[in-house]
């Protein structure tokens, strides 16, 4: 099957230039014109990546992501036409996987997209996999070793996230913006409880294993090559 990819783009002439270097280049497409119909649509038909224009006319491309966070780990990346945009994509680190700058070329957007599918490996939305680690997100469980794990509602969405970039360093902050509903109303310290639980949980599997790593005075990360 083609990988379906997701267009979000509210200038017509963009999205038809994507759409056709896209499927020029064996990829489905399927388009909207704006955010607030994303989630509905990814929710009713799974697709494989997201293109994801930062400046819609309904809602902020930053904060859709963040929302499409909330449930899913498709692949996205965004399209922004300002260099400032960049400065906070990547300093938020909120989910996306790559992004570019308007204007820009069509193959290097296919490129774009093809590194990104074959780093992420993910064959559906529903299911993402890592060595040791599998997510079934139709069901919100996590398997280590194939043993289902005993997760609390934010336990789960922090080993999710590990689980989508292994080897990336999350602060505090960022698990906070990530995971929690109210950041605001959590302290800092709330994320390490959390931590320290899931490791509990994973050595019951594995014993002799930690496979979340402490950066001390930067935050934490989960283990690549496990």
């Amino acid at each position: 099957m083609k990988p379906k990819i997701l267009i979000v783009e509210d200038e017509p002439a963009i999205t038809d230039t994507i759409q056709y270097a896209l499927e020029t280049d064996g990829f489905d497409t399927v388009t909207l014109s704006s955010g607030m119909s994303v989630i509905p649509l990814i929710s009713e038909n799974p697709v494989d990546l997201i293109v994801l224009d930062i400046g819609l006319p309904d809602i902020n491309g930053l904060e859709l992501c963040k929302e499409i966070r909330k449930a899913h780990t498709i692949p996205i990346i965004f399209l922004t036409a300002r260099a400032d945009e960049i400065d906070r994509v990547v300093g938020l680190e909120i989910g996306a996987d790559d992004y570019l700058t308007k204007p820009f070329s069509p193959r290097e957007l296919s490129a774009r997209v093809k590194a990104v599918l074959r780093r992420t490996q993910q064959t559906t939305p529903s299911t993402l996999s890592v060595p040791a680690f599998t997510v079934n997100e139709s069901k919100r469980r996590i398997s280590y070793f194939d043993k289902i794990l005993d997760l609390s509602h934010y336990e789960y969405k922090i080993l999710k996230t590990f689980i989508r970039r292994p080897g990336h360093v999350y602060s505090r902050d960022q698990l906070m913006d990530l995971v929690w509903d109210e950041p605001e109303t959590s302290m800092d310290r709330t994320v390490d409880a959390h931590i320290k639980n899931i490791r509990a949980k994973l050595k019951t599997v594995k014993p002799d294993m930690d496979p979340i790593v402490t950066h001390r005075g930067m935050g934490y990360s989960l283990k690549e090559d496990l």
